[in-house]
């Protein structure tokens, strides 16, 4: 049993929570990707491996865990006040990143004319504005920071004796972020794109951790997407 993951306000039938370890499942399969030959990391099976077993033990951690809801960040209270700072959250990081992807990046020579060659480029605009985009976010944010983070978090606390630490769980944060940029089929499908999500996962876990609300990550998510998503197919089509 691990302590209770910081962050979080837990009544006494929250207090124990067990199975946080599973975390480190998805964490060490997605390190475990990087040490494959070649010809296995260019499968996509493979490169959804990590995801696969991070749903998988989500899963298993619920089944022997209460208030799963309120460990997850997905208190109902919480609604109004994440998808309202999600918004803007979404939005900033958004347009920062809508220039780091169509400014930034060609100025250091990158090609960025791949990504109308993605799953995601290569979809309807109306399936992915909103609908795909938004199922996304709703699942990358359950696993990577509702769960992963959670339960890292959750690890982490009995190892630091000041509070704030416990509070702000620094190895689970970056740990977290981490597996996140380097998750296999995101480095696979977003080349060298993929080191944006590095701090957007700093950035989402900070938020994560200090107000424990998954909605705000989730519609932060989302937004951010959307935007991108959208000026970006506008500018490669144009």
């Amino acid at each position: 049993m691990t302590a209770p993951e910081p962050g979080s306000h837990q009544t006494p039938a929250q207090a124990q929570e067990q199975g946080a370890a599973l975390a480190l499942l998805p964490a060490t399969a997605t390190l475990g990707y990087y040490v494959l030959p070649a010809s296995l990391q260019t499968q996509t099976l493979i490169q959804l491996t990590p995801q696969i077993i991070a749903y998988l033990t989500l899963g298993i951690w619920a089944s022997y865990n209460r208030n799963i809801l309120s460990r997850l960040g997905l208190n109902k209270e919480k609604v109004r006040s994440g998808l309202g700072w999600g918004l803007l959250t979404g939005l900033l990081l958004g347009c920062v990143n809508t220039f780091v992807i169509l400014w930034a990046y060609p100025h250091l020579g990158h090609d960025i004319t791949f990504l109308k060659t993605t799953p995601h480029g290569r979809l309807p605009i109306l399936v992915m504005v909103p609908w795909f985009i938004c199922s996304i976010a709703i699942f990358v944010e359950l696993n990577f920071r509702g769960f992963l983070l959670g339960r890292l978090a959750a690890c982490e606390s009995g190892l630091w004796r000041s509070g704030s630490a416990q509070r702000f769980s620094p190895l689970a944060l970056i740990a977290g972020s981490l597996v996140f940029a380097f998750d296999p089929f995101m480095v696979n499908t977003f080349q060298h794109l993929h080191w944006i999500a590095l701090w957007d996962g700093l950035i989402w876990g900070i938020i994560r951790l200090r107000t424990g609300n998954l909605y705000l990550t989730i519609a932060a998510h989302a937004v951010e997407a959307l935007v991108m998503y959208s000026v970006v197919r506008f500018t490669l089509s144009s």
